[in-house]
């Protein structure tokens, strides 16, 4: 497994990061520690996870999953940068007591001690902010950060589907408080399908010193092979990619990819991860297998290397929006 640093920090983390989503809602517990057993012995470091994963009545099931697996071998969690998101209602029935979600200082101090008692630890490496919270200004956000931070619960704060002008923002209000390191990652929607990020998000990271992480890599299973394996075994695809395939254009886009990868013989999924680690600012992929052969797939990724004209040939098919402002002015 090959390693980078996670921004402008010294923190040394795996080019895959293992996304526990799925632990729980598809993925028993007891094939979950299998998981993260193969991922760690592979060298995957770099673990990713929300409070809110487990979703519905088991929201939170997710981290008390990667709890056990931490008590299980007190070894496990000194070998991972563990990385959980605040945001979210927590509430099972979906109503939000006042200051229950969102970025409060309130929230942010109930939320990380509540995801410190499931995932089992003293400390959680990266806490990210799972979307912007427009009634919260980064002044509070940054005095509840800070205190965690002294406290020593958690080390750095990340965020999530930040847009780039709320990455500038955040990071110069931090600038401008003094002994606050700001943002040092952010994880966004992006993959050979959904370029947008390269418009403004990524630039706004590579500025200021954030490593991208990612989600989505597949774009929800369109980019691993979908087409093909209609054909070959009649599987049949279900919620926005059966959607997004109902569009011709789409659809003959879909096509291209899997001919082109048929050619050079190469899976598409491998390749959908192996573009991504080509791209400028990436620090790696979360990958979220529901199973050990899923997750030995990603690892192969993580080794292929591709040509130029292979690279060539996948901007063709999936052209950028290219870079703002020329993306959409002269």
């Amino acid at each position: 497994m090959k390693y980078t640093q996670l921004g402008r920090t010294g923190l040394k983390v795996s080019r895959l990061v293992l996304g526990t989503m799925n632990f729980g809602p598809q993925t028993d517990e007891a094939d979950s520690h299998a998981i993260m057993d193969a991922a760690l012995d592979a060298g995957i470091n770099f673990f990713d996870t929300a409070n809110v994963y487990g979703w519905g009545e088991n929201k939170g099931r997710t981290e008390e999953i990667i709890g056990t697996w931490f008590a299980k071998d007190p070894a496990h969690r000194d070998k991972v940068v563990l990385a959980t998101k605040v945001y979210g209602n927590m509430g099972a029935d979906g109503a939000a007591w006042p200051n229950h979600d969102k970025l409060s200082a309130l929230n942010i101090r109930r939320a990380v001690d509540a995801s410190l008692k499931r995932l089992q630890t003293d400390h959680i490496d990266v806490y990210q902010f799972h979307h912007i919270d427009r009634a919260t200004s980064f002044e509070e956000i940054w005095q509840a950060i800070d205190v965690l931070v002294q406290q020593g619960k958690i080390l750095y704060a990340g965020s999530s589907n930040f847009p780039g002008y709320k990455i500038a923002q955040a990071n110069e209000i931090a600038a401008r408080r003094g002994g606050t390191i700001g943002l040092v990652s952010e994880q966004c929607l992006y993959n050979l399908f959904e370029r947008r990020a390269e418009m403004e998000v990524i630039p706004a990271a590579q500025e200021y010193g954030l490593g991208v992480i990612p989600w989505s890599p597949l774009h929800g299973g369109m980019l691993g092979g979908v087409i093909r394996k209609e054909v070959a075994g009649g599987r049949r695809t279900s919620g926005r990619t059966a959607e997004a395939l109902t569009n011709p254009a789409v659809r003959a886009q879909i096509e291209s990819y899997e001919d082109l990868l048929d050619k050079h013989g190469l899976e598409p999924g491998e390749t959908a991860l192996a573009w991504l680690l080509t791209r400028p600012g990436v620090t790696g992929p979360i990958v979220g297998p529901r199973t050990a052969d899923q997750l030995e797939s990603a690892i192969r990724a993580s080794e292929l290397e591709l040509s130029e004209e292979l690279l060539t040939e996948l901007g063709e098919i999936f052209p950028g929006p290219g870079p703002s402002p020329e993306a959409f002015a002269w």
